[in-house]
């Protein structure tokens, strides 16, 4: 009888397990990258990113404190709006509210941070817009008044450079492609 000779089968290679994807990942996970996006600060790789968000946090808590101080002035004049029923006390809150938070930005310097200041920012905008065109609280406000125009240009200034802030601190630390060729696939 003839010896049935065979060459062995050729390996496949190493065996990978097939892996599921899932489409989209459980809420829990999804809330902890919300969470890891909010608390984002100026560190990272990228230093100059990371000296440009800082100093973007510095300026926006600083508007923030120098529009909670014209607050406060107008409120303390001897006629001045504290003597105006509900809107003596909103601007007394603002100008306490926007030091502590115009404080705590520059201290805490993370994405949430910046977001509570532009929400702040915007509030008193919006305060200040509709006490202008239809009045607030039977009060109605005008661009004539003290420090009306000055005030409004510290808030959107505010605005811009917080929402930089917090653009920086996510764009600096967001996964980037590795530079030069890719490991797969390329021959040397």
């Amino acid at each position: 009888m003839a010896a049935d000779v065979r060459s062995p089968a050729p390996h496949p290679g190493p065996t990978v397990a097939a892996a599921s994807v899932d489409p989209a990942p459980p809420v829990r996970h999804r809330r902890a990258m919300r969470w890891a996006l909010l608390v984002r600060g100026p560190g990272g790789a990228n230093r100059s990113l990371g000296v440009a968000a800082t100093a973007c946090f510095a300026a926006g808590g600083l508007l923030l404190v120098w529009s909670a101080y014209v607050h406060f002035h107008l409120w303390g004049e001897t006629d001045g709006y504290r003597s105006i029923a509900t809107i003596g006390p909103l601007f007394l809150f603002q100008s306490i509210a926007g030091l502590v938070i115009g404080v705590g930005v520059v201290v805490v310097r993370r994405v949430w941070a910046a977001l509570l200041g532009v929400g702040f920012a915007l509030a008193t905008l919006g305060g200040f817009v509709l006490s202008v065109t239809n009045g607030l609280f039977g009060f109605k406000e005008s661009w004539l008044a003290p420090f009306a125009k000055e005030a409004f240009v510290i808030e959107v200034v505010t605005v811009a450079v917080l929402l930089l802030a917090a653009v920086l601190c996510l764009f600096q630390s967001a996964p980037r492609a590795p530079a030069g060729p890719s490991p797969a696939g390329d021959e040397a």
